[in-house]
């Protein structure tokens, strides 16, 4: 396992994209006590979209309008060796170059993805054991992240691989050398709901395309078990919908 320099981790969540901030570029923040989710919004100017935001993520997923103009999510994920990170906030994991989705006619690059406990996509009030945000970036820079809901169930395969690699400290890095697809996160009907929201942690950035997978996936109890011995809570409430349109794809 090496250890990674504060510096490398900036360039590398602020190219992505990650929902995690690192210090020198905005105050510190957590998920409790004064640096916690409530509190966001003072911490920084650069954190004001926390608090006075009107289109923040993530919101309950509820009275969703079928839109039958929706097109499928094209994905084009490629097998590769993967770097894990331990932000301090999440598990990030940073797949090769190459990997992409398509919608709308837009393409979106996979720039990496990470985990929030408990899971942040709530949905008609109740929530995910666990979240997987695979986040992607287009080229004139903007954001879409694709949400897939873990539950309790069978183990997944990818996770166990992915598991076996998880580094336990803030700062450090381990990388799985063996060819992964990220594909296979993914629950095998691709219906999904979408709106307009943010980051969920500081900046918590608008102009967000959030992608919500219909279909849960399912990861072992000895699996969740895992993740929140490292996080006990990486999760951020949910936030008023304000009016805002869910549409559901057929």
């Amino acid at each position: 396992m090496v250890r990674v320099t504060t510096a490398v981790l900036a360039v590398g969540m602020l190219a992505g994209g990650s929902v995690a901030a690192v210090a020198q570029h905005g105050a510190d923040w957590s998920y409790e006590g004064k640096t916690g989710p409530l509190n966001w919004g003072k911490l920084d100017p650069a954190y004001k979209a926390c608090s006075q935001g009107k289109e923040q993520s993530p919101i309950d997923i509820h009275g969703a309008h079928l839109d039958k103009k929706l097109q499928p999510i094209e994905f084009h994920y490629i097998s590769g060796a993967m770097t894990l990170t331990n932000t301090g906030h999440t598990v990030q994991v940073t797949p090769p170059p190459g990997s992409y989705i398509v919608v709308g006619g837009t393409r979106y690059d996979l720039v990496q993805f990470h985990f929030h406990h408990p899971g942040e996509e709530s949905v008609k009030g109740k929530l995910p054991d666990l979240s997987l945000h695979l986040v992607h970036k287009s080229a004139d820079g903007k954001m879409a992240v694709v949400a897939v809901r873990l539950n309790e169930g069978n183990a997944n395969a990818l996770l166990a691989a992915l598991w076996e690699h998880l580094p336990r400290t803030a700062g450090n890095t381990d990388k799985l050398t063996e060819s992964m697809n990220p594909g296979g996160l993914l629950p095998t009907d691709r219906g999904y709901w979408t709106y307009e929201g943010s980051l969920t942690a500081p900046p918590c950035t608008e102009g967000v395309q959030w992608f919500v997978m219909q279909q849960e996936v399912g990861i072992s109890r000895t699996q969740l078990r895992t993740f929140a011995a490292l996080y006990k809570v990486n999760s951020r409430l949910e936030q008023p919908a304000h009016g805002r349109k869910i549409e559901a794809s057929e």
